[in-house]
Formats: C-alpha cells, structure tokens, sequence
C-alpha cells in the first residue's frame, strides 16, 4: 500500500522535470520560441539555423549538466548523511572537493610557482577536469586508507574535514604568492559553472555518473540497516567494514566527477535529502534514491533558471543562488517540519 502513495509525487515532480527541462532551454540572451526548441528536439525544420546551433550547442548541453550536477549532489549528501547518521553531512565533508579544488589550484595557481610546464598545460579544456580528478583521487585514496584503520564512523567524518583543513590552507598560501590574473581565474572556477562543457566532455561526464549511480542499487539495504547503527547492521548480516568503503567510493565518484566538469556546487547535497524526507515521509532508501535524483535535478534547473537573468547577457554564478535560493526552503521546511529525520 505505501509504494502506491508514492506514484503522484512520483508523477507530479517526473512532469515538473520534464517542463523545467524546456524552460531552462529556453532561457538566454536570445529569445527562442518553444516550437523552435521543440522541433530542434524532435528533428524537424526550424525558422533559424542559429538557433538550432544555439539549442543543440550550448543550451542542451547545459540543462542536462544541471541534471546531472544536482541529482549527483542530492544522492551523494543522502548517502553521507546515511553513512555518518548525521544531518549536517554533506557530499563535501570527505575533503573529496577539497581535494580536487587543490588539483585545480595547482594547475592555475601552481603555475606562478612551478613554471611553464603548468600554463602550458592550462590551455587544454581538458586539463582542468583532470587536475581536479587527481587531487579528488589523492583524498579519496587517503581517506580509504584512514576508514580501514578506524573502527568509528564519525572517526572517518572528523578525517575528512581534516583533510578539507589542509588542502584549504595549501590553496591559501598557493594563492599568496600567484598572480591576481590567476587568483580571478581559479576564483571564477569555484563560482561553479553549468554552461562550458561540450558534447565529448558531457558525454565521459554522464558515463561516470551513471557508474556512481548504478552503485546505489546495491547499497539499498546496508544503507536502510544504517540508519539504526552499524550494530544493527552487524546483526543483520551486513558486512559493514565493505558497505563503507563502498558508499565512500560511490559517494566520491559521484562528488569528485561534478567538482571536476562543473566546479564546487553548494547547498544542493545537504538540502535536497531533507526535502526528499519531508516530500515523501521515508526513511527506506528505495524511495528516498529516486526521489533525491528527481529533486535534485529540479531545483538545480530552477537555480539555473534564475542565474540566466532572462533576457539579459549575464548569467550570475550558480554557487551563489543555490544557497539564495535553496537554504531559506530548507531551513522553513525544518522549523516547519520540526523533524530532521522521518
């Protein structure tokens, strides 16, 4: 009987996505009707072959990446927030962006210290998303280290933060002595962006998202005995030292992949569980996954939707409105709520 409470929610926020999704596209400098989205979609004619470029170039492109970018997020903070039983946990409390903000700043700041080799290598659209993937792998490693040699969750948590600690003060003294021209380059990086992918780098973008992704659905039942402490996990049969390890390598895929391709996102991994718990009243993570993916891609085309400033050429960084937008919801939903956890 529960599962079919769950199917108007289900339908509504599904049919939300869907109008989001053509809204968000049709929003820019340039005003593009929505039968021209539409049949640039669908394939047929349109009245300007400019704004088929503009659609299937820059637009699409950019709605599927705040997908991804916000339903990533939303899973990553729910897995967190599982994992250390602790409402406060976010996709981020592992150091995992921490890392990769470090691999970018190396790059950019770095250069100032290291040499040509690094601006040369700066020129490539692909070398920031790599810059970010090895420093998010070198925390990642770390701290699957440090879980094997502690017994305490909250141990791995106090870790993470630790190691946010440190590549934090390293990007500062990084900073001190670069350039201003590179202090604003790794500064407009960590605003967070959606637009500047292409199709190649959306492409190995979606492909390791959907690998974090399809890691969730064999998590579902250590997640749900997690919930009640690892005891009772224990008890159930749970190994619980591999489901660990597990969600943290499901979590920092999925958080180190989005840093890399769209820069450091706030808000949207700690907020969306909450809403998902409020919207749908569970605690069972076979419901709480889905409706997380859905959430979050929503509110991450709603906050895009914003940053456009419609028909206007400026587009405000997308850090700065999920936290705008997002938490004055969330802290509403909670004191109106009065429960963290269902």
């Amino acid at each position: 009987m529960k599962q079919k409470n769950y199917k108007k929610p289900f339908i509504f926020l599904s049919i939300l996505l869907v109008v989001l999704f053509f809204v968000n596209v049709s929003l820019g400098s340039i005003s593009i009707p929505f039968k021209e989205i539409f049949n640039t979609l669908t394939g047929n004619a349109v009245s300007k072959e400019s704004w088929q470029t503009i659609v299937l170039q820059f637009r699409l492109p950019k709605a599927i990446t705040a997908i991804l970018v916000g339903s990533g997020l939303s899973v990553a903070g729910l897995l967190m927030q599982t994992l250390f039983r602790n409402p406060l946990a976010g996709p981020f409390v592992l150091g995992i962006s921490s890392g990769a903000s470090l691999g970018v700043a190396l790059l950019i700041l770095g250069s100032t210290l290291f040499g040509g080799f690094l601006i040369s290598n700066s020129f490539s659209i692909w070398s920031i998303p790599m810059a970010a993937t090895l420093g998010c792998f070198f925390v990642l490693s770390a701290v699957i280290i440090a879980a094997n040699k502690v017994r305490n969750t909250m141990s791995i948590l106090i870790i993470g933060l630790m190691f946010g600690s440190v590549t934090s003060a390293i990007i500062s003294v990084l900073a001190y002595f670069s350039s201003s021209e590179k202090i604003q380059q790794y500064l407009f990086w960590s605003f967070g962006s959606l637009g500047n992918l292409s199709w190649n780098e959306v492409l190995v973008f979606s492909s390791i998202y959907l690998l974090g992704i399809t890691g969730t659905i064999f998590i579902i039942k250590p997640l749900n005995s997690f919930l009640l402490g690892e005891n009772y996990a224990k008890s159930l049969g749970i190994n619980v030292k591999r489901s660990r390890n597990i969600i943290l390598l499901i979590t920092s895929i999925l958080t180190g992949v989005i840093t890399a391709f769209a820069g450091p996102i706030a808000f949207v991994g700690l907020a969306v569980p909450h809403i998902a718990r409020i919207v749908f009243t569970s605690s069972n993570h076979k419901i709480l996954i889905p409706a997380v993916l859905i959430i979050g891609a929503i509110i991450m085309l709603i906050c895009d939707c914003i940053a456009q400033l419609p028909t206007s050429e400026f587009t405000l960084p997308i850090n700065a409105i999920t936290s705008l937008f997002g938490a004055p919801i969330v802290i509403w939903l909670l004191i109106r709520k009065k429960k963290v956890f269902v």
